[in-house]
């Protein structure tokens, strides 16, 4: 499993990699994916397999340009082609109606595909110069944090990928945001675009957030995005009895609490957007820390927050 940075050359390398059915990760401006040539049914295939992923559970498919989104989908609806015009590239998935040649493991047989064009230089290169399609899930064993960076993903794939593009900390450091548009437009995973940017452009959207049966999306199991140690949300760590800190650690919002073995602050400032960034970088460090429970300070749910507490509010669920 090598870990190599993200030059020309070694683009070009995971590139020809993925034409061949390998797996590669690499780095998008969300987090890190693991991804596969999404016309190989094989090769879509083995991410499962590395993941553990349950076969039910569908996966987003990167395109570079127009041209490939058209050899996904059977059509893009108006309302799509305006948020595509304004986000894309961006981390914003559209839940479209399919093209025949997906294969049903990418989509969990469902007849809609996810689909986005990812605003990072390496992940478009990559796309580009591999010439097709890739479908990429976070490259993660599933249901656990997910990775913002390479070295997250060595740590916990390690040899079961054939090759890791290093290109650095995520910029975003949470998923996307999921839009599914027919019959009627609906976020189906809050993410790094609020929502409030997509309504002022097509209007209300229905939420729907999570699943009764199979998903029709990633990321909406109950318990999902989740450390190997409980995680518990309290809305003021100061509140806390000093008893149950010390073998805790404390992730706070932007004021830290003594008594906490470890403590990691998302943001001095209250920046959501920076506190978005931290968010699993911090959990992967408190996860490794030796404490026994991560305390988690709620975040104003506005704006990208919702998106935060959506991410621990399913890894407090386990």
């Amino acid at each position: 499993m090598p870990v190599v940075p993200a030059t020309s050359e070694n683009i070009d390398r995971a590139a020809a990699l993925l034409r061949d059915g390998a797996v590669v990760a690499f780095p998008t401006e969300t987090v890190y994916g693991l991804g596969a040539n999404a016309f190989d049914a094989r090769a879509v295939a083995r991410i499962f397999e590395i993941k553990a992923r349950p076969a039910f559970d569908p996966l987003i498919v990167h395109v570079s340009g127009d041209a490939m989104l058209a050899g996904v989908t059977s059509g893009v609806p108006p309302t799509a082609r305006t948020l595509i015009d304004r986000f894309w590239p961006g981390p914003l998935t559209l839940v479209l109606r399919k093209n025949e040649n997906i294969p049903d493991l990418v989509t969990a047989g469902l007849p809609t595909v996810a689909v986005r064009m990812p605003d990072h230089p390496i992940a478009r290169a990559l796309i580009e110069r591999a010439a097709t399609p890739v479908a990429a899930p976070s490259a993660n064993p599933f249901g656990y944090l997910s990775p913002t960076r390479a070295e997250h993903v060595a740590q916990m794939l390690g040899e079961r990928v054939d090759l890791i593009l290093d290109g650095g900390p995520s910029e975003h450091g949470i998923e996307s945001t999921i839009v599914m548009l027919e019959p009627h437009p609906t976020l189906l995973r809050p993410g790094a675009i609020p929502a409030e940017a997509i309504e002022a452009l097509i209007g209300p959207l229905a939420y729907e957030l999570s699943d009764a049966a199979a998903p029709l999306a990633p990321g909406r199991l109950a318990h999902h995005y989740a450390p190997h140690i409980p995680v518990r949300i309290v809305d003021d760590p100061a509140t806390v009895p000093v008893a149950e800190r010390g073998d805790a650690a404390l992730l706070a919002f932007s004021d830290p609490v003594p008594g906490y073995r470890v403590t990691r602050t998302l943001s001095h400032t209250g920046d959501l957007r920076e506190a978005a960034a931290h968010l699993f970088e911090y959990l992967h460090e408190l996860d490794a820390s030796g404490v026994v429970r991560i305390d988690v300070q709620r975040v104003p749910e506005e704006g990208i927050g919702i998106a935060i507490m959506d991410r621990l509010q399913r890894a407090a669920r386990g």
